[in-house]
């Protein structure tokens, strides 16, 4: 149960003290990167709004020699992707692409307490049963002698069967130049932190979303514009199998070649965002790329929809939070939120088709919106928004922007505390600056 909380007034002229948030600020700069670090112990601004973040802790590997306690120095982050807790929040994940591991973090004391590495030998066969190395008929390249051999990166995850099982998603695996072959996932069982099977993909699978009623994980293929469904019913790890490929418009077809190509470009509709509604009865993905949208797909039967349109474009994340679905646009740096029941109506109004949905609420955050994450009263939004290296609070009732802090360059995954207490930020950085860097934000609240 939340503690009782101290309402006090919200100050006016927002936009005006965001702004001058940034020309007072104390910031580390790296010289090598010429990118903004921040000090443990800034805090958002404005002052005196109903939330407040203070960044408390971080850990990072850029600076071996911090001048702080709480500013911790872990070689075991390597450009970190995402962040998660465990379902009772007593530790929290963070997934390292270039590291290819996941450090597992205390949440009381916060502390390292193991780093899970993604590397696979011949000594890891009995993580694949039998021996599968690929799903829906997928090819390689090229001959390798053994494809079970390799090193993973992992990307984002989701929670199953109450917690127990963390999934996490491969952008890769090593060998494959282009992410155009078959890749893989984690599951990781949370009592032991140790991984229990690796599970084929299609091509550079990104998210990854459960069912509420814990029967099928959806595995998004950012890579050719499909997604695997697995049914998870069983109690059983090894018994989970994959049901069912799914489309969205069309399946890519990849021959990269052996020169590297920018996959974050050469993606079709480039899906992202995934999550299944509250009922289980709908599946919703983003696309990133193509013509935009949310393809929908009904479950069980997996049958796709179409697409409904009309919100900004560039659509990176997606959640939902009882009946609304909250959604972040990456280039226009928005976030939206609307009636489920109104945008499922409004598409199966017209069936088979792609149909706009114009009513959205919004919220103009900043130039790189990503991930996103809400309190577990769902009434506050919180965003990395990337290019501005800030973190961002939206008012959820009526779309606000009330506060934002500064986050080291450049942020993009989030996870809330279940307790709403605490907000992880991930800094992957990129075009080689940046990055490296995981912060701790203590979240107050004045209601």
């Amino acid at each position: 149960m939340k503690k009782k909380r101290v309402r006090v007034a919200i100050l006016t002229f927002t936009t005006v003290l965001l702004s001058l948030h940034y020309s007072v600020s104390i910031a580390q700069t790296n010289n090598n990167q010429n990118v903004a670090r921040y000090n443990i112990g800034i805090t958002s601004v404005p002052a005196g709004t109903e939330v407040k973040l203070t960044l408390a802790g971080r850990f990072q590997s850029y600076n071996s020699k911090t001048s702080h306690t709480a500013d911790k120095y872990d070689k075991s982050i390597s450009s970190p992707k995402s962040v998660n807790f465990s379902q009772d929040g007593n530790k929290f994940y963070v997934h390292s692409l270039e590291g290819y591991s996941t450090s597992v973090y205390d949440t009381e004391t916060m502390t390292l307490k193991k780093v899970i590495r993604h590397n696979f030998t011949i000594y890891n066969e009995h993580l694949f049963v039998n021996n599968e190395t690929t799903v829906f008929g997928y090819k390689y390249r090229e001959e390798h002698e053994d494809y079970n051999i390799f090193n993973g990166k992992p990307v984002e995850s989701c929670m199953s069967h109450n917690g127990k099982y963390l999934w996490v998603t491969y952008y890769r695996r090593d060998f494959d130049l282009n992410a155009e072959c078959p890749s893989a996932l984690a599951i990781i069982d949370t009592e032991k932190d140790s991984i229990v099977r690796i599970m084929p993909t299609g091509p550079l699978p990104k998210m990854i979303a459960c069912s509420p009623d814990n029967q099928y994980i959806a595995v998004t293929h950012w890579g050719d514009n499909t997604l695997g469904i697995i049914d998870i019913s069983s109690d059983t790890v090894r018994n989970f199998k994959y049901i069912s490929h799914l489309t969205v418009d069309y399946k890519a077809t990849l021959d990269f070649g052996k020169e590297p190509v920018n996959r974050d470009q050469k993606c079709g509709n480039c899906l992202r965002g995934t999550v299944f509604s509250t009922d289980g009865k709908y599946l919703f993905v983003g696309k990133m790329g193509g013509s935009g949208g949310i393809a929908m797909f009904s479950v069980p039967e997996f049958q796709y929809l179409g697409t409904v349109t009309g919100s900004k474009s560039n659509l990176r994340h997606l959640i939902i939070f009882e009946e609304e679905l909250i959604i972040s646009t990456n280039n226009t740096g928005y976030i939206q939120k609307a009636p489920l029941s109104e945008i499922i109506k409004a598409k199966n109004d017209v069936p088979g088709k792609s149909v706009a949905y114009s009513s959205w609420k919004d919220c103009y955050v900043g130039s790189g919106v990503r991930t996103i994450d809400i309190s577990s009263n769902g009434e506050y939004i919180f965003a990395c928004v990337n290019n501005e290296c800030k973190i961002a609070v939206v008012r959820s009732t009526d779309m606000k922007l009330i506060c934002t802090v500064n986050a080291d360059a450049y942020p993009v995954g989030m996870a809330l505390s279940p307790d709403d207490s605490k907000l992880i930020v991930t800094s992957q950085g990129k075009s080689e600056k940046g990055g490296n860097s995981v912060m701790v934000y203590e979240v107050t609240y004045f209601r």
